[in-house]
């Protein structure tokens, strides 16, 4: 079971985005099937929506889709189609995300052959707007597709660079520097496991970069925890899910069975 989440960040100086090629992270484990559940909580633990992953796979395309609804009514969905062709390479991304629990609805659609952009979204008077741009898409862009590629990342390596691309709401391209925090443990069924813990850091080239800490616009990491071995998954993230938002916990939820009424067995 695995998930994915795509935080929306600060931006940064658009002339340095010629500089931001990553790591492609070659394919140790092939993705497939999944359907599995998902909660999203705050940091006191209180549920805030119920989500479902579902991923496909097609030869070497894969489609991963999440989709959160919130008890507010609000709606969190990504699409994320990508290869896992000797390394992981996204094709097309889509993000919707509306309602009260976010502060701008938005839409963003990601074509990254043809660098087609498109964002509609609407401002703090609910003035909608739209901005359309093509542009230069580096191949190690992994928007909805973190927790998929942290199955092949090997846990030794000190550190992971790759691109994002952020909805502020322009598009701009950011880079993710992702590394090991140790182990921690976890429990199920009363016998312990090992998780591997991430940290997921958003760097801000440019004067922007250096601006942010200071004005208090630095976004916050993020962190994710995988099961490692023969079948790497991943187990729960914390952190934002879009600028300036709150820090939520995405965790694998086991389905509730209703208690059957003992007089229908009769």
């Amino acid at each position: 079971m695995r998930a994915s989440f795509a935080p929306r960040t600060i931006a940064f100086c658009s002339l340095l985005i010629g500089s931001l090629a990553g790591d492609e992270v070659p394919v140790r484990h092939l993705e497939g099937r999944i359907h599995g559940f998902l909660v999203l909580r705050e940091p006191d633990g209180n549920i805030v929506a119920s989500g479902v992953m579902t991923q496909l796979a097609k030869g070497s395309q894969v489609t991963n889709e999440l989709t959160f609804h919130f008890k507010d009514g609000s709606l969190h969905q990504e699409t994320s189609v990508f290869s896992q062709a000797h390394t992981i390479h996204l094709l097309n991304y889509h993000l919707v995300q509306k309602g009260k629990s976010f502060k701008h609805p938005l839409d963003m659609s990601v074509d990254v052959a043809t660098g087609q952009v498109a964002v509609h979204y609407a401002e703090d008077d609910g003035k909608q707007k739209s901005i359309a741009e093509i542009m230069k898409l580096p191949a190690d862009l992994t928007n909805g597709i973190v927790p998929t590629l942290l199955n092949d990342v090997d846990f030794k390596t000190p550190k992971t660079t790759v691109s994002m691309l952020a909805a502020t709401p322009k598009p701009r391209l950011v880079k993710l520097e992702i590394s090991p925090a140790g182990e921690d443990s976890f429990s199920f069924g009363g016998s312990a496991s090992p998780a591997l813990h991430y940290v997921v850091k958003i760097e801000i080239g440019g004067i922007s970069g250096v601006i942010a800490p200071v004005v208090g616009k630095q976004p916050p990491d993020t962190h994710v925890w995988m099961v490692g071995g023969k079948a790497p998954g991943f187990l729960k993230s914390e952190g934002p899910l879009f600028e300036g938002g709150p820090i939520w916990r995405i965790e694998l939820a086991s389905p509730v069975w209703p208690k059957a009424d003992p007089a229908q067995k009769r």
